[in-house]
């Protein structure tokens, strides 16, 4: 069995003297994995790096062995942000979050759809104010939504008002106003004006504010059911932005 796709490389170990297991978000066939042959080598190690995107051959003689890879190079995101720590620890952060929380081997498009614009974004990003911490809050909320766990933002869950949304219920994940709000501040997650208002600037506050959120959510929803946690990779980030 063999199909070809394209995808964005998520992670690369070591297997034995010269091979390495790679996995990789496909747009069609989902995060699969595969034993690229000869992996250990200059050239492949350069093409197996987490967040690059690739054309992807896989070959398995059954569609549920590990089978191999032979993987041609579209982009190299992952070089184009090597010399600047922060980007280079949101992409590694990305890929550890679509490792982790997609299931194996089934199909994502809108996900990867999301995340190649991501990292495309980040990869290409220039000038002395830098928008992808912003953009990565945003992507981690997108990814809520791809996995079927997307926050309501549009109203107040308590009075159906659309001003002064300013917090988020940790039951119901939809937006509450700060009159509604006020009495249960303390269980109340803060809702960045950045994430409410089209057009609003993002300070540092609220990008610390929004992956408090989205990770509380993901955490809940996706990682917690698997048995799993924040990778930390993502951890990483958080403590870079503070």
């Amino acid at each position: 069995m063999e199909w070809a796709d394209e995808g964005l490389v998520l992670s690369a170990r070591r297997h034995g003297e010269n091979a390495t297991v790679v996995t990789i978000l496909t747009r069609d066939n989902g995060r699969h994995a595969g034993l690229a042959r000869g992996g250990q080598g200059t050239k492949a190690r350069g093409l197996y790096q987490p967040g690059n995107h690739v054309s992807a051959h896989w070959r398995g003689r059954l569609p549920e062995h590990l089978g191999n890879w032979t993987c041609e190079l579209i982009a190299s995101f992952a070089a184009a942000v090597m010399d600047e720590p922060g980007k280079l620890t949101a992409l590694s952060a990305a890929c550890a979050m679509l490792e982790s929380a997609l299931p194996e081997r089934e199909s994502a498009p809108h996900v990867y759809a999301d995340s190649l614009a991501f990292v495309s974004s980040l990869a290409a990003e220039n000038g002395a104010h830098p928008r992808w911490p912003e953009a990565y809050a945003r992507w981690e909320l997108q990814l809520l939504a791809d996995l079927g766990f997307g926050l309501d933002l549009s109203n107040c869950a308590a009075t159906g008002a659309t001003d002064n949304l300013v917090f988020v219920s940790p039951k119901s994940g939809r937006s509450v106003s700060a009159e509604a709000g006020a009495p249960y501040r303390g269980k109340l997650l803060d809702l960045p004006a950045f994430l409410r208002t089209p057009g609003e600037a993002a300070d540092a506050a609220g990008i610390r504010a929004a992956l408090r959120l989205t990770g509380y959510f993901l955490e809940r929803h996706v990682f917690v059911p698997q048995g799993r946690t924040i990778p930390p990779a993502r951890t990483r980030l958080v403590e870079a932005l503070a």
